[in-house]
């Protein structure tokens, strides 16, 4: 394809290896070349974006993958929300964010006297000049409410499918396991589409910091006397999760636990360690974004888990090197397809098929 004649660019929204090279990945497919533009930090930490090239009139993609760490996750914000500002006032015609992992898409629900991040963000983007998002398997899909402008959420499992299919052997006798029962949906979604039987997690081994959280100590256990003394509120008792059960059988079975992200592991590994004792005789983690914080590589090294599948939406090259079990499913493919279509105006149900709301 002509890039002078193609009618839109694609741009990278920084210069780190793992960005520049899903970057890479998809203008190949694409058959157009990279935009030139660069993006820096200054000695004071600034953000500078020179966008090297006319974008006048043109539809512009922006890719952004965002990193782990926190301090990098505000900077790669930064890079997409100046860089975004800099091509709206260069007047290009469309400005479409290519957002494979949402940041702060955990912080979509109000705890207790918080925020919620992820609508703050949506309206940053707004404000910056976006005026379309790619992005995948959000956290929670209610989260395309957020934005004031159209919203793709694409799916990653037609390629964890795949991935299942084609690199597990005897994977006729796996069965789907949901660590918990709100991802009991996604488990389901899976276990259909490869004909497999389902098994749920549910309790915890302990009292978590969450449980304040969660309202399960809310309202308090006893009658308040100080308040207005015509005010009688009904008693309510606190929550109380039971001790970790399988609701399922996973005996002489191989597990495999389906999530959208794994971040922090430790639920992970003690998830497996319960399918072991229970008689699973290998344990598979298949997710969409795998952010592997901490010290997740090492956890999972010694942990029972035989393999960890995520997809390139977040960079994870030093885990894979600290950590073998890691393996990585490429997705460029149908963020390349979700641009071409966009750019053309073609219909994206084609990217949807058979995948329900629940994948």
């Amino acid at each position: 394809m002509n890039v002078s004649k193609s009618g839109y660019r694609v741009f990278s929204a920084n210069s780190t290896a793992a960005c520049t090279e899903l970057a890479r990945k998809i203008t190949e497919r694409l058959g157009v070349e990279l935009g030139k533009s660069v993006v820096y930090q200054e000695a004071n930490r600034e953000t500078r974006v020179d966008v090297k090239e006319s974008v006048r009139g043109q539809d512009i993609f922006i890719i952004q993958t965002i990193p782990r760490r926190r301090r990098d996750v505000n900077t790669a914000i930064m890079e997409l929300l100046v860089m975004a500002y800099a091509l709206k006032t260069s007047c290009a015609k469309n400005i479409i964010g290519v957002i494979p992992y949402f940041p702060y898409s955990k912080q979509c629900k109000m705890r207790k006297r918080g925020s919620i991040v992820c609508k703050l963000l949506a309206s940053m983007l707004a404000k910056a000049g976006l005026t379309h998002i790619i992005t995948m398997d959000l956290h929670q899909k209610e989260i395309q409410g957020f934005f004031s402008f159209p919203v793709d959420n694409l799916r990653a499992s037609p390629f964890l499918l795949q991935y299942i299919q084609e690199e597990i052997p005897d994977y006729r006798n796996a069965i789907i396991v949901a660590k918990s029962p709100s991802a009991a949906k996604r488990a389901q979604s899976y276990a259909e589409r490869l004909r497999l039987g389902l098994a749920v997690m549910h309790g915890e081994a302990q009292c978590s910091e969450s449980d304040m959280a969660d309202g399960r100590h809310s309202p308090p256990s006893v009658r308040n006397s100080t308040g207005h003394p015509g005010l009688e509120l009904p008693f309510m008792m606190a929550k109380e999760k039971p001790p970790i059960t399988v609701v399922g059988d996973v005996g002489g079975r191989i597990a495999i636990i389906v999530d959208d992200i794994i971040d922090d592991v430790e639920d992970f590994v003690a998830t497996a360690e319960i399918l072991k004792e229970r008689g699973a005789y290998k344990i598979y983690i298949m997710a969409t974004h795998g952010l592997l914080s901490a010290d997740a590589p090492r956890l999972i090294e010694e942990s029972a888990i035989d393999e960890v599948v995520v997809t390139n939406t977040v960079p994870h090259e030093v885990q894979k090197l600290q950590c073998p079990k890691i393996k990585t499913v490429d997705v460029s493919m149908i963020l390349a397809e979700a641009i071409r279509r966009i750019h053309n105006g073609e219909s994206m149900a084609y990217l949807f098929r058979n995948i329900t709301v629940d994948d």
